[in-house]
């Protein structure tokens, strides 16, 4: 039997919550992570696409959570309760963070990629929610996609094909 799944788009600096038969996804994942975090016992998936490390790099004015690692994952754990998901009960899966660029400078703030990761481990261990899978780091962009029934992590690698965690 096949399943009809409807596909839940999120883009840069997005995110969304899907039960089945829907999966999310999301494209365009060079130096920017996707964070999936879901709950199995409730079959509910969510997914943040966080562009950087840290909220405190927000230009003035209106503050768009999903952009920032550290805002980004806390924002997505509260909608996943909201829908009745247990944090104790959360785990997590990532992909992305690619040095897309190579810098002949040492400059730490080069290293969008790698400080994504770190930041969202960061903000993972603070919520103690634990990190299952992850696909990070190399320099190709990504295309992830989750299917909360079977709570396999999809992952495209632009020149490196498909695998699954």
């Amino acid at each position: 039997m096949i399943e009809n799944l409807k596909i839940i788009k999120v883009g840069i600096a997005d995110m969304n919550i899907v039960y089945p038969p829907c999966i999310i996804r999301t494209a365009g994942l060079g130096s920017c992570v996707g964070v999936v975090l879901y709950d199995q016992w409730k079959e509910l998936a969510g997914m943040v696409h966080v562009m950087l490390p840290d909220s405190s790099l927000a230009k003035e004015g209106q503050l768009n959570v999903a952009k920032y690692a550290d805002t980004g994952v806390k924002e997505l754990v509260k909608r996943l309760q909201n829908e009745g998901a247990k944090t104790s009960m959360l785990k997590a899966k990532i992909a992305g963070g690619a040095q897309m660029f190579q810098f002949s400078s040492g400059n730490d703030l080069m290293r969008i990629g790698p400080r994504n990761v770190e930041a969202v481990k960061k903000v993972l261990n603070q919520l103690k929610i634990e990190l299952i899978a992850e696909d990070c780091g190399g320099n190709n962009g990504r295309t992830i996609e989750f299917n909360p029934k079977t709570r396999l992590l999809t992952i495209r690698t632009v020149n490196k094909g498909v695998k699954e965690l």
